[in-house]
This record gives C-alpha cells, structure tokens and sequence, in this order.
C-alpha cells in the first residue's frame, strides 16, 4: 500500500494522458515551433467595419463614377493570408485591412482565410445610401388634441387651430415637412373623442398641403404605456389598420405616411414583418441606456445593434426589410439654450451628420397639458433654423431610401 503512494507521488500524471501530451508536443514541434498550439490561441476570422447591416454613405468612403470604395478591417489569425471579395487584404499582426467598392444597393462583403486553424470564412452585407444628400426628417408624436379642438370648435380652416397654424408658419419659412402620428383615442377626454367622430369636410384642404403634412399610426392611445412591447403582431396591426382608415377616410390617400416611429418605439420582433407589409420601411427610435443599463426605445433590438445605433444614422435588418434610424434630438425635452449644443457635434460626425432626425410631442404645444412647453414654437424654430442654415433639406422617410432617392 506505502508502494503504491510512492509510485503515485513519483508519477502523478495518468499513462493516458501523459501520451496525450506527447502527442500535442510532437504535433506542435511538427509545424515549426516547440511552443504548444491550440485552435484557442487563434484570433476568429471577423470584419469588423463595416457593421453588418451598415447604410453608407459618401461620407464612408470614396466616391467612384459608378460607386463608393469603402475600407475594410478586422481581424484574423496572424501570418495567414485574408482575401476580401476575393482580393488579398493587408495585415498587421492580428489585423486586416482591405478596400471594397460598393455598385450596387446592397453588397455582400466576404472575408475568407485558409490556413493551419482551418478554413473560415465572415460574411456581413451592407447598404450603400447611393443618392444620399443632408436631409432631415421631423416627426411630431402622440397627436390626438389637434384633432379633437378642430372637432369641437368646428374651425372654418384646419389652420385656425393654433398647432397646425403654427406648424405652416414653420414650412412656410423653412419649407419644413412634418409627419404626424397620432392616436385613434383622445383617452383623456371626459366625452372620449375618436377619429370616427372627426368629419371629412376638410378632405381638399388636406390634399393641398400633403407635399408637407402627413398623418401617420401611432398608436390607438396614448396609455397604457409601452402598448406594444409585449403585445401579439396581430394587436399592433390591427390598431394600424384602424388609424390608416380613419387617415384615408377624412383626409385621403395623399394625406396618409406609412408609421415611422410607434408608440413608445417598442415592438416583438415578429411584428417587424408584418409592418413592413403594411408599408413601414423606416422606424426611429432613441436606441440609448435610457436607465443606465439596458437599452430602451430600441425595438427590442440586440445590444450590439442598438450601441451601434446609439453612434450612427441608421442600420437596415435585412430580416424584416426594415431600417432603424436615430432619433437625434427631442425638442420639447431639449432647453432652448442647448438646441443648437446638441446638434452642432453631430453635424460634424461622419457617422451621424447626414441625415438629422427630429422629433418633439404634441402634448406639451398645449397650455392646458400639465407638460406644457411654454417656448416650444421657439425650440422648433432654433432646431429648423440650425438644420437648414446647414444645408440640410426636409424629407419624407417613406419617399425614397431615407428620403433620398431610389
């Protein structure tokens, strides 16, 4: 028994597995070195810029006659060769680089590497903006006051309501586009207006100013809240279908936008496709930690794309056929004073200075809304002023890619 210790203590490693290790040492000195090799140790083949489902655009690379070169870097298992597109890449250690040009609205972009680890392969696809200009984009949301003041004063004009007058003066000197979502339901009326009770008596005046207004879904009302991130498919598409009625009811085809931003800017992922069949090909939201930890208002998002969205325009899920987009300013919840702070930096970031997306509430317009802006009209004007002294044109989501177009 005190021999069979000391045997163990003499030889602790098992017969099996001290062959074992032989093996790997004899298989490591085999291909040029006595340091151990393991798959481990190598660096996995990825591109990592672009990002898969990236929407570029001039300011991304350099424009050609027929398209954009664009560079390319990731990573790699080192002194291996990377082909990209199927022309040698650069290396730099763990590194690659590599330059790609984009002809077409969408490339595939392919990495390939063939060596000891393996042969490995990393694909991502991304979308060239092809006719992209700077653009902006403003969306008004939670819009149902409006709509029950003209019902319930009876205006001669829909202009004779405050909010809409408001909104023209602001086209009228910027050229300003808006899209306006709104609710089926004014829940905080005591007589519970609906969009039923809304006449079509306005239907001509709303198709002679839809080159800058449209009506969009938001939501059937404004609580509960977050209406829609645990809610079936069919529940969203049936609100949607509702307000799109009503829209084209009493102000018709012209007047009508496909939604863009939905209540909260919460879905299930499953809803995602059928809303790109009801039109939507756009949908903003803030993709931000919006408590510090998780990222909120974001579609339910990963959290690689919403970081990533928190940094650049816009991302296309080639899933659903939708592109998410960055809201970059709430001017009802952005001080006078600190507008033009917020928007200046992103005018100069390649990744984000291309198209500015702005959006504000209804609510707060009202005096009688307990979250009333007093100086709101004025934050519209500094953001609109601030917007087209930059050269930035008004658009419509839907019309085109983004707006520009097709």
């Amino acid at each position: 028994m005190i021999l069979g210790k000391l045997r163990r203590k003499m030889n602790p490693v098992p017969r099996r597995s001290f062959l074992q290790t032989i093996a790997v040492g004899a298989a490591a000195a085999a291909v040029g070195g006595t340091k151990r090799v393991s798959r481990a140790a190598a660096p996995p083949l990825s591109i990592d810029e672009p990002f898969h489902g990236a929407v570029l655009n001039r300011r991304h690379g350099t424009p050609l006659d027929a398209g954009l070169k664009i560079p390319v870097s990731g990573q790699a298992p080192p002194d291996t060769e990377v082909t990209v597109n199927g022309q040698p890449a650069r290396r730099a250690g763990a590194r690659f680089t590599a330059e790609v040009v984009l002809r077409e609205r969408e490339t595939d972009i392919v990495a390939l590497t063939d060596s000891r680890f393996g042969r490995q392969e990393h694909r991502i696809r991304v979308v060239w903006d092809k006719n992209s200009f700077p653009r902006y984009r403003f969306s008004i949301d939670d819009n149902i006051y409006f709509l029950h003041d003209i019902f319930r004063n009876k205006y001669r004009s829909l202009f004779d309501c405050f909010f809409l007058k408001g909104l023209r003066e602001t086209n009228r000197k910027y050229g300003t586009k808006y899209t306006v979502n709104i609710f089926y339901l004014d829940d905080y009326a005591d007589d519970g207006f609906q969009l039923p009770q809304f006449p079509d008596r306005y239907k001509s005046e709303w198709r002679d100013n839809a080159d800058w207004l449209k009506l969009a879904f938001h939501a059937y009302s404004n609580k509960p809240d977050r209406p829609y991130q645990y809610a079936p498919p069919q529940k969203l598409i049936a609100d949607l279908d509702l307000v799109a009625g009503e829209i084209h009811r009493f102000a018709g085809e012209e007047a009508y936008a496909p939604p863009t931003i939905i209540h909260w800017g919460m879905v299930q992922p499953a809803a995602l496709r059928p809303l790109y069949e009801r039109g939507v090909r756009v949908l903003s939201g803030y993709f931000r930690k919006l408590n510090g930890v998780n990222y909120d208002v974001n579609y339910l998002l990963d959290e690689a794309r919403s970081e990533y969205l928190s940094r650049h325009d816009a991302l296309k899920d080639f899933d659903s056929g939708i592109v998410f987009a960055h809201t970059d300013i709430v001017v009802n919840g952005t001080p006078l004073e600190k507008i033009v702070p917020a928007l200046a930096p992103l005018a100069e970031d390649p990744n984000q200075a291309e198209i500015m997306d702005l959006l504000t509430h209804e609510p707060q317009f009202w005096p009688t809304c307990k979250y009333h802006v007093p100086d709101h009209f004025q934050r519209l004007d500094t953001a609109l002023r601030f917007v087209t002294e930059h050269g930035y044109k008004p658009v419509f989501y839907h019309e085109g890619f983004l707006g520009a177009p097709e």
